[in-house]
């Protein structure tokens, strides 16, 4: 059985995944935005472990979760599962005077793969809008352009697969994939969604904690258990790499391949820093 934390995993596909995984026995421990919703999300999922809350919006509480993470112990896998939809009407400002996409979306899953302790695997939730996503990576934080939440979100689940796959040609010993859910009718997807909701959350699942060969593979994009091309710009290492280092820059947060840093990460780089950090010690 898999010891399994999932953040978002109050409501929606992260819920769904959450029971999935203890009604077959795994140890899963969830997360929430709140102590009230931590509470909630634990009384949704008979059998899971405990909850992790803290506000993925925050760098400071990001910090936060990845240390209560860390206190727990190991785990074989994590899923990147929170996002904040394509809904949203105006940029927005988190605390860190970030567009709330960016910070939940990609500044997040970047700071908790950074700081909690490496699992055996890794799953980030990404969208088949990431194809209409910037492969430039040009103002990440919305500051210069005319806000547009669905390009916002498309960018955002961009950010995930790159994430992803990054990770997996780094980290070698960790089996990091990408999952495309589909359009399916949670909060964020909407009523109207006409994709196998139930799906969704299988895969994650699947990834997480199956043997099955197909799922024991790294650095892949997957739909419904089968394995997807993503946007070319997911598998470029040049693009990987300015994605870590601006996400270093602005969270503050090195990549552990740089500073070599887990929970006591708290030396600023510059984009340039990290990038030469980064790529000097990624397999070749």
């Amino acid at each position: 059985m898999a010891r399994v934390f999932i953040t978002g995993s109050a409501d929606g596909l992260g819920l769904m995944a959450a029971q999935l995984m203890a009604s077959h026995g795994h140890r899963v421990v969830l997360h929430a935005r709140s102590p009230s919703r931590a509470k909630e999300a634990l009384a949704a999922v008979p059998g899971a472990e405990r909850t992790v809350f803290g506000d993925l919006s925050s760098i400071e509480e990001c910090r936060h979760i990845a240390e209560n993470v860390n206190k727990l112990g190991t785990f074989d896998a994590v899923i990147h599962n929170a996002g904040v939809g394509y809904r949203e009407r105006t940029r927005g400002a988190t605390a860190d005077d970030l567009p709330v996409v960016f910070a939940v979306n990609t500044l997040a899953p970047y700071v908790l793969t950074a700081l909690i302790r490496k699992p055996k695997r890794l799953v980030y939730l990404s969208s088949g809008m990431h194809r209409n996503g910037d492969p430039t990576l040009e103002d990440l934080t919305w500051s210069a352009r005319a806000w547009n939440a669905s390009g916002a979100y498309a960018d955002s689940k961009l950010h995930d697969a790159i994430l992803a796959l990054a990770v997996a040609r780094k980290w070698p010993d960790v089996l990091s994939n990408a999952v495309e859910p589909g359009w399916v009718a949670t909060k964020m997807g909407g009523p109207g969604a006409t994709d196998d909701l139930d799906a969704g959350a299988k895969t994650q699942v699947w990834l997480a904690t199956s043997n099955d060969p197909e799922a024991m593979v790294s650095g892949q994009y997957f739909y419904h258990q089968k394995r997807r091309d993503p946007a070319p710009a997911a598998r470029d290492e040049k693009i990987q790499e300015q994605l870590i280092a601006e996400c270093a820059r602005i969270s503050g947060v090195a990549f552990p391949d740089c500073l070599g840093s887990l929970v006591h990460n708290r030396v600023p780089l510059s984009a340039t820093t990290a990038c030469r950090l980064c790529h000097s010690r990624s397999p070749r």
